[in-house]
């Protein structure tokens, strides 16, 4: 799924944006599951940048100790962990709110989640999980659309209706299943009504099969900086059996991580 931003046009050089630096951040951001190591040219094509610049920029990372290679293909190392941790590190708030988690997973028997919005995507910050249930690889870090799950849903609902809809048309919603909803009005519409209830439903609209319902995170502003979800198997769990008994503990766990900011 792109990002609304990797379209923009880039801002011009100046006193407020170094230029290489945000190259060097493009180089690494290159780097995926879907191509988790490159050659010099692939870098290079990848990024748009001349092999001699992705070249400069590869062999700097690799001094630094966050790339590196075979002599032909480049790849990241575990250091670059480090920059992601910092994000974490830098909000113990995800240290307290695990013990909520673990003791909502223990009470619930489902996987419990927490996410923040970037941009059209939400970011997984915080996983309790109590057996795989995606064929997706859920981990710390991991992007998603928001505009097909719950916590995005529920994440979107803090912004207004112009926002929204900037965000909806920016992710170019397309059908991941059957049950996919991807008309702009209508993903609008879902929105506002998990902002009028205070939560969000979704059913097998990421994966067949994967039904999820999430609450807000606030701030003591009220603003909603994260979600929590919780997850599971629609035939084990239908949509209407999650509404009635798992929507109650998950709202508690929210809103005791809510009063931990």
């Amino acid at each position: 799924m792109a990002n609304p931003r990797d379209n923009d046009p880039a801002p011009a050089p100046g006193d407020s944006y170094v230029q290489s630096f945000a190259r060097g951040l493009q180089v690494i951001r290159s780097f995926s599951a879907a191509a988790p190591r490159q050659t010099l040219s692939e870098v290079a094509a990848a990024t748009g940048l001349t092999r001699a610049g992705a070249r400069r920029i590869l062999l700097t990372l690799q001094s630094l100790g966050y790339v590196e290679t075979d002599g032909k293909r480049f790849g990241l190392t575990a250091r670059i962990l480090e920059l992601g941790f910092a994000y974490l590190s830098s909000m113990p708030i995800w240290n307290r709110a695990e013990p909520v988690m673990e003791a909502l997973v223990a009470q619930v028997k489902e996987s419990c989640s927490a996410a923040v919005l970037d941009g059209t995507d939400i970011v997984y910050v915080l996983r309790v999980q109590t057996h795989k249930i995606m064929r997706i690889n859920l981990a710390v870090g991991t992007r998603l659309p928001a505009y097909c799950t719950s916590l995005g849903r529920m994440l979107l609902a803090d912004l207004d209706d112009a926002a929204v809809r900037a965000r909806l048309e920016a992710s170019q919603p397309v059908a991941l299943t059957r049950h996919t909803v991807t008309d702009i009005d209508a993903l609008l519409a879902k929105v506002q009504q998990a902002r009028r209830q205070g939560w969000c439903l979704m059913n097998q609209e990421l994966e067949e099969g994967l039904i999820s319902i999430a609450a807000p995170v606030t701030d003591r502003s009220g603003r909603t900086v994260a979600a929590l979800n919780i997850s599971g198997q629609a035939n084990r769990t239908p949509a209407k059996v999650m509404q009635e008994t798992l929507l109650p503990g998950l709202r508690a766990a929210a809103a005791e991580i809510s009063r931990l900011l």
